[in-house]
Formats: structure tokens, sequence, C-alpha cells
């Protein structure tokens, strides 16, 4: 908005950057173009000031598609003054004099005039689609007609409106028929979930069959290798059973063997002994077949009392020892002689 400064029966007018002025005067353009500053006076001066910025157009219009269905297109138009001087012929962009404020609202005319091409161009698309394709492929189709239409249209190209952009947000159907709509593919998404849920159930209860297959079996190998085992160490006992026992007939064997050895040599010894107790008597006798009878006594005698008892005390009466002494002078062919016997008593 240009900045209008007041003085006596003068004014000033400072433009901005934005902002296209045309001064006029009697008929004349004195003055035009953005970013102007003049002084100017108000009874004489006709001024207009036309923005030659880019303007954003925010469109909400409905239609009906071909299965007569109510429809709600949301849409932003972009566009430009590209002829400020004619767009200023066409349209009232006159301002106050004194404030510098537009007279009447042109912006609010080329708004309802913007809206109004579009929204017919949709209409006319809209008209020939049916609810389906305007929901799926209506926001392209919607935004290439407008712009085509907008931009091929003699009407703006007269007044020196450029359209530079047609944007479609949405093409909507009423909230009802839209949840109806919806409806199918939410089925679908839940079906979806359900069967991966299902899936990753079943795929739980086959890991756990696997897990406890894999524990069966791993007990059965277990089991199957205890009874090895146990087989194992019932044949390792046998074995060693079988070892002992041949050890043992091993062992006896050669007690046994030493036994009949010992035995062979005791029986050799005594064999031997035999012999030489055989040699020794026979050569005793030998020794005695020539001797004298009384010798022969006395020898008899010293045998006979190796074999006695200990004697602890001996009494000889003089009557004993004279009657051996007269036997001993008498021979052998005297008799017995009696006399005193000797007693013989134990150990006092």
């Amino acid at each position: 908005m240009a900045d209008i400064t007041r003085a006596p029966f003068l004014r000033h007018l400072r433009g901005t950057p934005t902002g296209y002025v045309v001064h006029q005067r009697g008929g004349r353009t004195l003055h035009s173009g953005t970013g102007r500053s003049f002084w100017f006076r108000p009874l004489a001066a006709v001024i207009s000031e036309v923005p030659v910025d880019d303007r954003e157009l925010p469109l909400l219009f409905h239609a009906r598609t071909a299965d007569y269905q109510d429809v709600t297109v949301q849409a932003t138009v972009g566009y430009r003054f590209t002829d400020p001087e004619l767009v200023a012929a066409r349209l009232d962009f006159g301002i106050d004099p004194d404030h510098g404020a537009w007279r009447s609202a042109p912006l609010d005319e080329v708004g309802v005039l913007l809206t109004e091409l579009a929204q017919q161009y949709a209409i006319d698309l809209l008209a020939g689609l049916t609810l389906t394709q305007a929901l799926t492929d209506g926001t392209t189709a919607v935004r290439a007609r407008v712009g085509e239409g907008l931009a091929g249209d003699p009407r703006l190209g007269e007044t020196g409106i450029g359209v530079i952009g047609v944007r479609v947000v949405a093409v909507r159907a009423e909230p009802d028929l839209e949840r109806a709509l919806q409806t199918p593919a939410r089925e679908q998404v839940q079906q979806e979930a359900d069967r991966a849920t299902y899936e990753r159930r079943a795929l739980a209860v086959e890991r756990e069959r696997a897990i406890s297959e894999n524990e069966l079996q791993s007990q059965i190998e277990l089991a199957t290798r205890q009874q090895h085992l146990v087989a194992q160490q019932g044949a390792n006992a046998r074995r060693q059973a079988e070892e002992t026992a041949a050890a043992g007939r091993i062992a006896a064997d050669a007690a046994a063997e030493q036994e009949r050895i010992r035995q062979g040599v005791q029986a050799e010894g005594v064999r031997a002994l035999g012999a030489a107790r055989a040699e020794a008597d026979a050569a005793r006798l030998a020794a005695r077949a020539g001797a004298d009878p009384h010798v022969l006594l006395a020898l008899g005698l010293q045998d006979f009392t190796g074999h006695l008892p200990p004697i602890g005390t001996l009494n000889l009466t003089p009557d004993l020892i004279g009657a051996a002494l007269a036997r001993l002078t008498a021979g052998p062919t005297a008799g017995p002689v009696a006399g005193p016997t000797a007693t013989a008593g134990g150990p006092r």
C-alpha cells in the first residue's frame, strides 16, 4: 500500500516495490511504475495501485460426479497481474488520495472471477468421472484441467491476469460415503493384519514343535547313549570279572605248582634223609656186626636212655651196681640177676 503524505493543497505519494502506480490527470498518464514517488494535487489526480507480486487464492467448492455423488475439491490458484496498466483500465484499483487505500475491493473481484472459472473447469471434468475415478485420479486430472483452462481463458488474458500455477490438495467425498469407501480397504488391511498374526502364531507353533522335537530327540539320544554306557559298563564289569577270574586261576595254578614243587622238594628231602638214615643205620649195623655184646648192650642202653624222659635224680644202690657189674663180668650167657632195683624220682 502506498504511503501518502499530506500537505496544503498537495499530496506526496511514495510507492512500494510490489505496487505498480498509475498517475493520471485529464486522461493523460503522468507517472507509472513500481517504487515511484511524486507530488500530486488530490482534486485533479486519478491514482491506481496494482500489486505485481505473486498471489495465492485458496479454493473450496463442491462438484457432482457421473454417478451423482457429491465431492469436495480443495485447491489453490497462484496468479499475478502481468499487465498492471491493462488491469488498472479493466478493474477498479483506484486509491484514496488522502489515505492511499483502495476505494473498492478489487482483489475480491479477481478472487471471484478465478474461483468461478476454476470451479467451472473442475465441474465439467468431474461430471464425466465416477466417484471411484474422481477419488483415485481426480487430483491429477483436476489440476491439469484447471491449469490448462485458466491459462487459456481469454477473459483473464484480456484483463492482464496470468495464472502461474494450480495445486489441488484433495478431492474428497462426503464423510459418510468416504467412511463407507474406506471400509473395504480397512477390512483388507485388517485381514492382512490377521493373516500376519496367524502366520506369526503358526510360525511360533512350528518353532515350538521344532524345539519340542529337538528336546525329544535329545532325550532319545541321551537315553541311547546311556543304554550304550550301561552295556559298556556291564561288558567292562564282565571283562574285569573274567580277567580277575583268569588272574585268580593263574595265581591258584601258580600256588598249586609252587606247593607241588615244595612238596616234591620236601619229599625228595625226606627220601634223601631216609636214604641217608638208612645208609647211616646200615653203616652203624655194619660197624656193630663184629662188636662185643657188652658193647652192643651199652650202645642199646645209650639209645634207650636217649628216648627216656628227663631224669631229675638217680639213686644207685650198692646192690644195683654190684648186679650190673656181675652181669658185665659174667658175659652174655648169664641170666638175669635179681636184686635191688633203682628208683628214679622227679626233680627235687
